[in-house]
């Protein structure tokens, strides 16, 4: 069926509930309509991710029941006893979230497997962290993580508590696939679906549980717990969790910014709710200002994701990029277990491949490991999973430039929480030194060089942004910038036809001949295509001047691809 057939369909339907109807009938612009129904919203390793509406190509009950039928499918594909397992479900403030995790539990009772269902909003971490704690052969957390608040989300993890990849992804969207109408969906009644013990809700135990687990990883006592620290959740699920964790490790002056303190699916205090963007400190830096804080942290909605500033000592406060904090916080973690003879034998961290290389120099120093691996936290953490098996190494950190850390092995995603505490306890411990983080960042660039980034992020909505994206890529693939400067490329990594045993991915990765390098990308949950920028020099100018060489040229290039 074409767009339009699509539509009519849902209209014409009875399958579809009216409020639907209502909402597709006060549609008035065509090309709306189309970008509702020109394609069904994508199910792919990062689950499925799109705005809030009715259509194919939208999130709604109808989207997310289909994907949870095939997940559904794919488990009893694998025999009663990954039945009997169950799935594990928690969901974020976002609208609707409540309601599309309520859907996901009902359809999987229908098909005869168990799930667990939180009781309330959770951070993603957590659901990671119950997988593994309830060994359930699968989860769901339904967000949109950062996105804007129009969208929202449905997130998939296997055993291991990370999210799928490739090889369960394609199960499910073959199961998906052969699911002809949406009347095929099995969906059980949520009363009797928790009287037959097929929903099973889920609380306060998994969090103590999981709260003592992030206690655990502490390194150092001697830190001054005064530190001054201003803490915003963005009106997401990072507000308890993140609050308690610092109250228990014995942080006295914890201020929380008010106005984005309670759950709010709108953000109306801050609009993208994302805090990679500076901008999303705006009530924290007045908070910091008049209560003069040491740092300012943010997380995003469900609380995987987590931002910094930094007070430069005369109360203005500088932001740090996720390239940054993931050396600072590299630097913090090996220096001190190297101080105390905690590193394995054979420590290891790991970071995606448009992450900076400064960890990696930091981390040879300590003679641990660095791994590269394709953007996202679920191959990150498949590495971990990999050497649970192998042995192999011992995983102790994993970070990704876009403001992603873990620390430890409770959890196989990327942690806010544990990453909040650790970012609290290096600032105390270096304030008890007489230092500020940027003065240590600052001696970090002294040692390894000045390691300089920048993310350039060009949006290009709709089916033809799509396409002009694709064209993009396409001509960056055949046309090499060959010379920047007095840089010249020396090296052109394609990952969609990687050789090296990756997973393939749509990444374009230029090496220059003096250690900077670019990558190119769409991105892999909002319409946008990402140009990645790092460069390395002795001299700090140096490598800003790089940096802007590098985005001037490239960028003319971008946009030049009509």
């Amino acid at each position: 069926m074409n767009y339009m057939e699509k539509y009519n369909h849902w209209l014409e339907s009875d399958y579809f509930d009216e409020e639907t109807k209502q909402e597709l009938r006060s549609i008035t612009d065509e090309k709306e309509i189309e970008d509702r129904f020109y394609t069904d919203l994508k199910f792919g390793t990062a689950g499925l991710r799109g705005k809030i509406g009715a259509g194919t190509n939208r999130m709604n009950r109808y989207t997310v029941s289909l994907a949870t039928q095939g997940l559904a499918q794919t488990i009893k594909n694998k025999g009663k006893e990954a039945m009997a397992r169950g799935v594990a479900i928690a969901y974020d403030v976002r609208q609707y979230s409540d309601v599309f995790a309520e859907i996901a539990a009902r359809v999987l009772a229908a098909n005869g497997i168990k799930s667990y269902l939180f009781d309330g909003i959770r951070t993603t971490p957590v659901l990671s962290y119950t997988i593994r704690q309830l060994k359930t052969i699968s989860g769901i957390v339904v967000t949109a993580s950062h996105n804007p608040r129009e969208y929202n989300g449905y997130k998939v993890y296997w055993e291991e508590g990370s999210q799928i990849l490739d090889e369960i992804a394609d199960e499910i969207l073959t199961e998906i696939d052969k699911i002809k109408d949406f009347d095929e969906i099995k969906l059980m009644d949520l009363d009797e679906a928790v009287e037959k013990g097929l929903i099973e809700y889920i609380g306060r135990e998994i969090d103590d549980k999981y709260n003592q687990e992030i206690l655990n990883m502490a390194i150092n006592e001697d830190i001054d717990k005064d530190i001054k620290i201003v803490y915003t959740p963005l009106n997401g699920t990072g507000n308890k969790p993140v609050r308690r964790v610092l109250r228990e490790r014995g942080f006295t002056n914890i201020m929380v910014v008010a106005e984005q303190e309670e759950p709010d699916y709108t953000f109306k205090t801050v609009g993208y709710p994302n805090p990679e963007d500076p901008k999303a400190f705006g009530y924290a830096i007045e908070l910091g200002k008049k209560e003069k804080a040491d740092i300012l942290v943010a997380t995003d909605p469900d609380c995987d994701r987590v931002a910094m500033m930094v007070n430069d000592g005369n109360d203005n406060f500088v932001f740090l990029n996720g390239n940054q904090i993931g050396a600072l916080l590299v630097n913090y973690i090996l220096s001190q277990r190297h101080k105390k003879g905690t590193l394995p034998e054979k420590g290891a961290i790991v970071k995606s491949l448009v992450t900076g290389d400064l960890g990696k120099a930091i981390a040879s120093k300590y003679g641990v490991e660095t791994f590269d691996t394709l953007t996202g936290f679920k191959f990150i953490c498949a590495k971990a999973n990999e050497w649970d098996i192998t042995g192999e190494y011992t995983f102790i950190f994993g970070y990704e430039e876009s403001i992603g850390y873990t620390y430890g092995t409770h959890v196989r995603d990327k942690d806010a929480v544990v990453s909040t505490m650790m970012i609290a306890e290096m600032a105390a411990y270096y304030k008890k030194l007489g230092k500020n983080i940027l003065e240590v960042l600052e001696d970090i660039f002294q040692e390894f060089g000045y390691y300089r980034e920048r993310l350039i992020s060009i949006v290009l909505e709709g089916l033809e942004g799509s396409r002009r994206i694709g064209r993009m890529m396409e001509y960056f693939r055949g046309n090499p910038i060959k010379t920047i400067g007095d840089m010249n490329l020396v090296k052109t990594i394609d990952y969609l036809y990687d050789e090296t045993g990756n997973a393939k991915s749509n990444v374009l990765k230029y090496y220059m001949d003096d250690g900077s390098w670019y990558a190119i990308r769409p991105s892999g949950t909002e319409p946008k295509i990402k140009l990645y920028i790092y460069s390395k020099d002795k001299e700090d100018e140096k490598a800003k001047s790089k940096i802007e060489e590098i985005e001037k040229i490239v960028t003319e290039k971008m946009y030049s691809v009509e």
